[in-house]
């Protein structure tokens, strides 16, 4: 047990003082300290990495740091299937699975994640044809609200399963993950500039002739980034950047040279125009090829904010092309590039690729500059088009508003409301997105 701290995430958007923080370093510590905050009435969050912008780890009770429980459990080279602690961070994971011959199929671009705070809000990388981190997930240890561990999966308490593989926290705390990797492989990416209305006229043939490809467009720009990367066939070499180029990319021109960017931006914001116009123009093509999570993942250290919706896949050129002519007549200046990802439908309850082909669209604004007129005009092109705000990035939608964009949204909440029926692990986030416990059908706003 820890004296109360105050906790804080990546970004700086939310903080709490929580009565104390524990570090259980077993699955029987974690079951114990859910039991003690029950008896003291101290409601619980877990905590990862703090790399959701919401509150949904907020919490005034017991917060639990979940970095001691972040060790494989076991690992099954031959069906695939691997067990790891939930505090175990995604740049960790590549690690063990690497050593073993194995590999995620699809991953966000950011692994600084633990495993569980990625599936709980949803995280996803770029593919068509390749699902979210949620949809590799096979299984699911849980410390119930009375301080039960169970199991779940697609045949063991399937309900709870196909709630808890985008929990949002609001239903248990993930102790243990159970995931369905593959044999390693290599990733040939290809990345290079092109004007946004040949992107966006050519979606179809790029998602069709990609594995994963994805695209950044420059605001105030007609430029934009293009990155497509497919797998090589099996025993082929990778071929990856010499360390020189990789260097200068992706930690001077990305990191260092972007912060200095936005820097100066946010000092001069008149400037941004011209400084994205030779940021799209300083952009040169590159091909290589790495062991996929190599690919997936980039290093991130400039500090943002971000929201991200995920719109119907056919709706997609509809909504960048708004914000293409909102940031035109709006006199905002918006120094990040807008990221363009795609996946397939999946069937998990809280997925926002839930039952449809989808595009996520993500817009950024560094954090000195103000971010809130430019989200909420995105939003709103997004909203038109029945778009679902990512689980663990800014925005402002409540219960009611979000019951209608989830068929299963209801069945979510009936679950929570039997598995966590005094509300342990609500708080203000979670009260607002679903609802108090037990206000099934009511307004969450």
């Amino acid at each position: 047990m820890a004296a109360a701290i105050a906790w804080r995430n990546w970004s700086g958007t939310v903080s709490a003082r929580p009565a104390r923080v524990e570090r259980p370093g077993s699955v029987e510590e974690l079951s114990d300290a859910v039991r003690r905050a029950v008896g003291a009435g101290l409601r619980v969050k877990a905590a990862g990495s703090g790399h959701s912008f919401t509150g949904v780890a907020v919490t005034d009770g017991v917060l639990l740091r979940m970095d001691a429980l972040d060790a494989p459990v076991r690992i099954d080279g031959r069906s695939g299937l691997v067990t790891v602690e939930a505090g175990m961070p995604l740049h960790r994971l590549n690690s063990v699975l690497a050593a073993h011959g194995l590999a995620m199929t699809n991953l966000g671009d950011i692994d600084r994640q633990t495993v569980s705070g990625a599936i709980s809000t949803g995280t996803h990388g770029t593919g068509a044809r390749s699902g979210a981190l949620a949809a590799q997930v096979r299984a699911l240890e849980l410390v119930l609200a009375d301080g039960s561990v169970v199991r779940c999966s697609a045949e063991e308490r399937p309900e709870l399963f196909a709630a808890a593989r985008v929990g949002l926290g609001a239903l248990g705390v993930i102790a243990s993950v159970t995931l369905q990797c593959e044999p390693a492989f290599v990733l040939h990416a290809a990345e290079g500039p092109m004007r946004l209305p040949d992107v966006l006229g050519g979606l179809d043939e790029l998602l069709a002739d990609n594995e994963h490809f994805e695209f950044y467009w420059f605001p105030h720009t007609d430029l934009a980034l293009t990155k497509r990367n497919n797998r090589l066939p099996a025993g082929e070499r990778p071929r990856p950047l010499g360390r020189a180029r990789a260097w200068f990319d992706d930690e001077l021109l990305s990191n260092t040279l972007f912060e200095a960017v936005c820097r100066l931006g946010s000092a001069v914001p008149a400037v941004i125009p011209r400084l994205n116009a030779l940021s799209g123009r300083a952009l040169s093509a590159r091909s290589y090829s790495q062991e996929s999570h190599r690919v997936f993942v980039s290093p991130r250290r400039v500090v943002f904010r971000e929201m991200e919706y995920a719109v119907p896949r056919e709706a997609v050129t509809e909504v960048v092309r708004a914000i293409h002519d909102w940031v035109a007549d709006s006199g905002e200046r918006i120094v990040f590039p807008v990221e363009v990802r795609f996946a397939p439908a999946d069937d998990i309850w809280l997925s926002t690729a839930h039952r449809r082909d989808t595009a996520y669209v993500a817009v950024h604004q560094y954090h000195r500059l103000p971010y809130e007129r430019y989200f909420r005009a995105v939003a709103a092109i997004a909203d038109a088009v029945g778009g679902r705000p990512h689980w663990g990035k800014l925005h402002w939608l409540d219960a009611e508003a979000l019951r209608g964009r989830y068929p299963r949204f209801d069945d979510f909440r009936a679950v929570r409301d039997r598995v966590d029926p005094a509300g342990v692990f609500a708080n203000p986030y979670l009260d607002r997105v679903l609802g108090p416990v037990g206000t099934r059908g009511v307004s969450g706003g």
